[in-house]
């Protein structure tokens, strides 16, 4: 934990010259969904390898670069591009920049992400809100010696994501005219897809959605005390009796046709906050 607390200490010297205004809310942009990072209006813009302490991004379409600025009125701090467990990180390396985020005074956690469906309801193309989460990483950041300065031993986790900000969401879209739905996230390492019987059992397990990120982010979000929101797109579909193989080109390409209806509802929630 001291080892902890002083890699925050240097992190947050080396970034705090670049900072204009303090951060309120920070943002984690997940796959094929970088180009909300072009809506905030940027004081400045820092690749990854240049901030102390932080991993490198090592997927294709994840650009990362720290961006902090001004969008819809409030001061952010946005990752254009995460971590991921099947890239090789430690789950506190995977969560390193929330913590840098709380650090430095953000309050809210905007999480998104690109995910296949279980739920036969929804389709590919469609927004999710996250609702809850099914965690199995087999692995949690909380794992290990315990500093209560940075969160309880046993964090609270019955409204992971904020009913509060679940609301003015669903407010925002409704106004856009923009479906969403609201469901539970399933979270595995990947970075392989799923098999017919493990989209079969996630199902029957209560998800309506399964992705490979997010919530190792919100687990510590909860932990230190920060309210946080997720929203999904659906790029795929995991119906097990009609299974086609994955295009990932495909994918890709869903997830940017709905990136503007999901940077839409995020501008808009910031702006309501």
């Amino acid at each position: 934990m001291n080892q902890l607390k002083n890699q925050l200490a240097e992190t947050v010297k080396a970034l705090t010259p670049h900072i204009k205004t303090p951060p309120e809310v920070g943002i984690v942009l997940g796959t094929g969904l970088g180009g909300l990072a072009k809506e905030i209006d940027s004081d400045k813009v820092i690749p990854y390898e240049q901030i102390p302490h932080f991993v490198h991004s090592t997927v294709e379409t994840h650009a990362g670069k720290l961006h902090f600025g001004r969008l819809a009125g409030k001061s952010v701090m946005a990752m254009q591009g995460r971590f991921h467990y099947y890239e090789g990180y430690t789950m506190k390396q995977i969560t390193y920049p929330v913590r840098v985020m709380k650090a430095l005074g953000v309050k809210v956690l905007l999480v998104s992400n690109a995910c296949g469906c279980v739920n036969p309801l929804y389709r590919a193309g469609d927004l999710m809100i996250m609702e809850d989460h099914i965690n199995l990483l087999g692995d949690n950041p909380l794992i290990g010696s315990n500093d209560n300065d940075l969160g309880p031993r046993f964090p609270d986790m019955s409204e992971p994501y904020s009913r509060r900000l679940i609301g003015l969401a669903e407010q925002v879209a409704m106004e856009l005219k923009i479906k969403v739905h609201r469901g539970t996230y399933l979270v595995v390492t990947g970075p392989n897809l799923e098999t017919r019987a493990e989209y079969r059992m996630m199902r029957l397990l209560g998800a309506d959605v399964v992705g490979m990120s997010s919530v190792p982010e919100c687990i510590v979000a909860n932990h230190a005390g920060m309210e946080c929101f997720g929203m999904s797109i659906i790029t795929d579909e995991g119906f097990a009796d009609c299974l086609k193989p994955a295009d990932i080109p495909h994918i890709l390409k869903t997830a940017a046709a709905a990136e503007p209806k999901m940077t839409a509802i995020m501008k808009g929630l910031i702006g309501r906050m």
